[in-house]
């Protein structure tokens, strides 16, 4: 039996990866010469040309396309078993690549990345921040973590968290249009959209099993979520967006939610990365950590809301102590402490 040409394997996948025979060469250190040749040779092997060359652009092929997943496993494999052999002699080391959504990125992946590479210092992270959705293989990611409810796929997928979502506006844009009292009605009223979802379509369901499903329509199409907080704050339309990004406006005010019992279809914050069965140690030991450290932020998120709602559904207090007017005595002083730690929590 004739081995497969593994060399020229790992080759192609490192123009996959880099765009071009120079960046590859550059990589790996090796010539131009030496890619050029390793890729001919593939092709005159598999009988079918990889890429597409002109003088000023390479492109993949159709072929190239559907072997391009392949070549990356070959070389993460390879990558793999050479790491693991050389765990038990030296610290996990090396560049891991991740990708997340632009603003959970910015709020708690960056801190939690900076915390991870303080303790490993020989790990390099190329962290890229997009609420596109991203090719994890083609862009030769090792990590890409995925607020969604993921479709079924070959990659290998770890839930992490669920993540609330809501329907917001401001009181001044509720006061100025109404406020609607069901999911339907809004196709009456400004609704900003996210153009990274297909359709502006908007699904809700109540736990007697109805649901309504509204196609929505407004002034704002935006690929950032958080970008629609100035507009919402300004009460120029209704926006439904994940909790981390408008808690702290629902919190103090500043937004209102909307449907009370009706709920969007669930999303979770999801660890995801190529099907690979080997992964390299560099890349485990980030896969745990995030893994421990987003459960815990989405986890603390939850309890700032829980700590928001309580202060919210407290009685105004009459001047005075408002703790020894609700409780009185040592135990009002107690929960007026509580209390405190809740406001500097969520304020």
């Amino acid at each position: 039996m004739q081995l497969p040409d593994f060399e020229a394997w790992a080759i192609f996948a490192s123009v996959v990866e880099h765009r071009s025979f120079s960046g590859a060469a550059s990589a790996i250190g090796v010539s131009k010469a030496t890619v050029s040749k390793a890729i001919t040779r593939l092709e005159a092997r598999l009988g079918t040309a990889l890429f597409h060359r002109t003088s000023r652009r390479l492109t993949l092929t159709s072929s190239g396309k559907a072997l391009a997943d392949h070549a990356q496993r070959i070389l993460g494999e390879g990558v793999a078993a050479e790491e693991a052999a050389l765990e038990g002699a030296q610290a996990p080391a090396g560049l891991v690549r991740v990708a997340a959504p632009m603003s959970f990125g910015v709020r708690h992946v960056a801190p939690v990345v900076a915390e991870f590479l303080a303790a490993h210092p020989a790990i390099r992270i190329d962290l890229s921040l997009s609420d596109a959705r991203v090719d994890i293989v083609a862009e030769a990611i090792d990590i890409a973590l995925r607020i969604a409810d993921l479709p079924d796929s070959s990659m290998r997928a770890r839930r992490l968290s669920d993540i609330p979502v809501h329907t917001v506006a401001a009181p001044a844009y509720l006061a100025r249009a109404g406020t609607p009292a069901h999911p339907a009605q809004l196709a009456d009223h400004a609704c900003f959209s996210y153009t990274n979802v297909r359709a502006a379509t908007w699904q809700y369901r109540r736990a007697d099993g109805e649901s309504a499903a509204v196609r929505v329509d407004g002034p704002f199409a935006v690929d950032n979520g958080e970008a629609m907080l100035p507009a919402l704050r300004s009460g120029l339309g209704i926006a439904m967006l994940p909790a981390f990004i408008v808690d702290r406006d629902l919190a103090d005010g500043t937004l209102v939610p909307l449907f009370a019992g009706w709920s969007p279809p669930p999303v979770a914050l999801h660890l995801v990365t190529p099907p690979s069965a080997r992964r390299p140690a560099r890349v485990e030991a980030l896969i745990d950590f995030l893994s421990q450290r987003l459960r815990n932020v989405c986890q603390l998120a939850v309890e700032i809301r829980e700590r928001a709602d309580f202060r919210r559904h407290l009685p105004a207090p009459p001047p005075g102590r408002p703790q020894d007017i609700l409780m009185g005595g040592r135990e009002g002083e107690r929960a007026g402490t509580a209390l405190d730690k809740s406001q500097r929590l969520v304020d």
